[in-house]
Parts: structure tokens; sequence; C-alpha cells
């Protein structure tokens, strides 16, 4: 299968994906309304056990189509010049917070001298914390360590998370970047599809080295200087 083929499918199901999640949206968005319209008149509904899980349900379904949308939107950004060394800065800054309440060992290797380069920041930034977010629920509960390091030269700069949790079999490492493949109890399976989605946008790759039980290193390389 060539490229061209390649790209072509891949655009043709994200525009089924965007479709059928905008479809979905609206009648979802209904039948919540509806259901707050029924316990605000009828109190007690809130009491059963039935309701609570009827409401985690739809709370569920948003959430998938939530990320049904940012996997459908993740190759499209919007490049700014940025300094690397500020902006990485300030997202290893909001997650430390949630680390160190979490009590896991995180540390941050992030040099001031990093590059400017065009970069979309929101999406960038989801990226980053989609593989800071799956290092967390991968580390054990007692002695958990994340270790966010970045490293620059002069051909590319190298963003790495890396764990010591549970590892990921090599047998399935091959499909994990793939949309609706999860190893996890819940997820949609797109975390992972969404970021790489957003690196490649960007010109660059996300590569995995894992283990069972010795856990994962997930690095994404952007080119110096950024094509385009």
């Amino acid at each position: 299968m060539t490229n061209t083929t390649t790209e072509q499918l891949k655009n043709h199901f994200r525009l089924t994906l965007s479709k059928f999640s905008h479809e979905i949206r609206n009648p979802i968005s209904l039948i919540n309304s509806e259901l707050l319209l029924m316990v605000s008149t009828h109190p007690e509904l809130a009491d059963y056990q039935e309701w609570e899980e009827i409401m985690e349900n739809m709370e569920y379904i948003r959430e998938l189509l939530n990320d049904l949308s940012c996997y459908s939107n993740a190759g499209h950004i919007k490049l700014e010049l940025t300094d690397l060394s500020s902006y990485l800065s300030s997202i290893i800054s909001s997650v430390k917070p949630t680390f160190d309440y979490l009590g896991i060992n995180f540390a941050a290797d992030c040099p001031d001298n990093l590059p400017i380069l065009p970069v979309d920041r929101i999406k960038l930034r989801q990226a980053i914390l989609n593989l800071l977010r799956n290092a967390q629920e991968a580390v054990p509960s007692s002695g958990g360590k994340i270790t966010f390091r970045v490293h620059a030269s002069a051909q590319a700069v190298c963003i790495s998370v890396m764990d010591n949790g549970c590892g990921i079999p090599p047998e399935v490492q091959k499909d994990i970047f793939s949309p609706f493949i999860t190893f996890k109890s819940t997820g949609s399976g797109l975390g992972l599809a969404v970021t790489k989605e957003i690196v490649e946008a960007h010109g660059g790759r996300i590569d995995l080295e894992s283990s069972p039980d010795q856990g994962s290193v997930f690095r994404i390389i952007l080119t110096v200087p950024f094509p385009g």
C-alpha cells in the first residue's frame, strides 16, 4: 500500500469518526438535559444506585465523544514560534503538584537553552500530558517514579517520559499507537493515537522502549530546524 493510499484511508477514517461523533453528540445532549429535568422535578431519583450508574455512563459517553473529536482534529495544527525551554517548564510546573499529591517521585531535566521552534502550543501540550498521564497510571502506588527529560542537538529535540511502571509486552507494542487499542480496564484507546497524530503533524515522530515489569520510555522527537 502506497503512502498516498494510506494517508487517504486515514483521512477518510478521521472524517467518518468526525461525522459519527457529531451525529451522536446532539441526541446525547438532549438525553442528558432530559435526565437533569427529571431529577429536578423528582429529586428522589438521585437516591437510587441505578441513577448514579446512568449518570456515570453518560459522562463516559461524553468523554468518549471528546476523545473522538480530539483524534479527528489531531492533525490540524496552528504553529507559532515558541521558546521550548519556558514552554516545557510551564508544563512541568503544572503537573508536579499532582504527582506530589499522589506520592509519585517526579524528576525533570529541562535545559534553559532549548531552541525556538514553531509548534501548536495547545496540541503539543496535550500530547505531552497524554504521555505523563499514561506514566502516572502505569507506576505502582508505592515507589512510583516518572522522569521527564529533554535533550537537544543541532538536528532534533527529544522529549522523553520514563516510568518504572508495569511496562508493555513486546507482542502488543506494535499496536500501541493504533486507535481504539487499549490494555486498560477503562479508556477509549485513543490517547496514544492522538499523541502520535499530533507529533507527526509537527513533522516529528514518537518512539517507545518498554519491557514488562521494567517500565517504559516514550520519546517525542522534533526536527530542528522545523520542516516547512
